[in-house]
């Protein structure tokens, strides 16, 4: 079963745009597969099988004749090679929608693009399955908590069911998940070939592992922390390595599309407030099999509950974002000295919609009073506030503030 993606007219919409489009994401979010549904006449390539590997390092002029463009190749940074021979051809024929590149390592991704096609490519991000792709809603605007944004979704006909949401917050978002009906043994065999897969073809790629089970404490340890202030020295700790190690390794599983970075937000007034960016796992089927929880009701009953839900809502939300094409969302979180924070702030020009996310079905107003903290910030003003979290309906929680519930991102 395909699931039609947000993303579909954005692919479009940049092809006939740019000569080369460049589609990344994590392993197996459905890139190549969206892209061969969308253009069923292109030739596909996949730079994962080793003798085409080796005959487009070995021969890339030839590689181009045998294959001439449009075409789709499937992780291209495994063969940087065909960089300089893509800008050489676009430059000779800038023809519009030649070449569609994939790739699941970003960070080598985009330096071979930042040294060979700049102005030449279009760049999209790519997650996994949004909760509207799954129940197929056309609605596709970005998140913002307004009126309009909430009566659109329930125009649609969308049903909060508390089951539902958790066991997709469980089974995470990649699409093979959702195609057929799986066991918890099936989900459990999928992450962990996953993971293997993930570490054997995408990390050692980049880093050289001298100490796997190192890197797997690690993973399993920014599992622990997603939704939470990033703190290298605690995962150091943990793992065993030193904190400038830490680093490149978070910064590995960022550019391989695992984890987000939330960034505080904070302007030229905003000295006080703390400048360490929030740590969330952007898949949370695979932070539940990291972390043990084996299933929906472990998960509803564990400690671990409200964090997950949090990085689940806040990925809903930047797949929002990176659909409609925009990779440099502009969302943020607040936290100043004196402990007021805010989960989310969203920005748009001069106006800030604030949103807090909880766990309850019964939420009360004390739960977003940091939002008046806001007023402080010069030439900004505070728009719609909501209250995320898993009640049933969309009301008023202030004059300006609303609760809503999940099932309505």
């Amino acid at each position: 079963m395909y699931f039609h993606r947000h993303l579909e007219p954005v692919v479009e919409r940049i092809a006939a745009r740019k000569p080369v489009l460049i589609l990344t994401g994590a392993r197996q979010v459905g890139k190549s597969t969206m892209l061969k549904e969308v253009f069923r006449d292109i030739n596909y390539i996949t730079m994962n099988r080793p003798l085409v590997r080796e005959s487009a390092k070995d021969n890339p002029s030839l590689f181009f004749e045998a294959n001439k463009p449009p075409v789709i190749v499937d992780e291209i940074q495994k063969a940087a090679e065909l960089f300089d021979y893509i800008k050489d051809i676009v430059d000779d024929d800038p023809r519009k929608g030649q070449f569609y590149l994939t790739g699941s390592q970003s960070m080598k991704l985009m330096k071979n693009v930042s040294e060979s096609l700049a102005g030449r490519a279009g760049v999209i991000k790519m997650l996994g399955l949004s909760m509207r792709e799954i129940n197929q809603l056309a609605y596709r605007r970005p998140f913002v908590p307004t009126v309009g944004h909430a009566e659109a979704i329930l125009q649609e006909g969308t049903a909060f069911d508390y089951g539902v949401i958790l066991s997709c917050i469980h089974k995470g978002f990649f699409p093979e998940l959702h195609e057929t009906k799986v066991s918890l043994s099936d989900w459990s065999d999928y992450y962990s070939s996953y993971f293997q897969t993930y570490i054997e073809k995408d990390i050692k790629d980049v880093l050289n592992i001298q100490d796997e089970s190192a890197f797997i404490k690690f993973v399993r340890s920014t599992a622990s922390l997603t939704g939470q202030m990033l703190n290298l020295t605690t995962i150091a700790e943990t793992c065993g390595k030193d904190v400038k190690t830490v680093r490149a390794w978070l910064s590995v599983m960022e550019s391989s599309g695992l984890v987000y970075l939330l960034e505080p937000y904070y302007n030229n007034y905003s000295k006080r407030l703390l400048k360490t960016p929030k740590l969330y796992f952007l898949d949370t089927g695979l932070a539940c099999w990291l972390l043990g929880w084996n299933s929906p009701e472990q998960l509803a009953n564990g400690a671990m509950l409200g964090p997950i839900f949090e990085s689940f809502v806040i990925a809903e939300i930047l797949k929002s974002y990176y659909n409609d094409g925009i990779v440099n969302p502009p969302l943020f979180y607040y936290r100043d000295v004196d402990k007021n924070e805010i989960d989310l702030l969203i920005e748009e020009g001069d106006v800030l919609y604030p949103a807090e996310i909880k766990t309850s079905s019964d939420p009360s107003k004390s739960m977003v009073s940091a939002f008046r903290c806001l007023n402080k910030i010069p030439g900004k003003r505070t728009g719609t506030g909501a209250l995320i979290c898993l009640a049933k309906e969309r009301l008023p929680l202030t004059e300006r503030d609303w609760i809503l519930p999940v099932h309505l991102l």
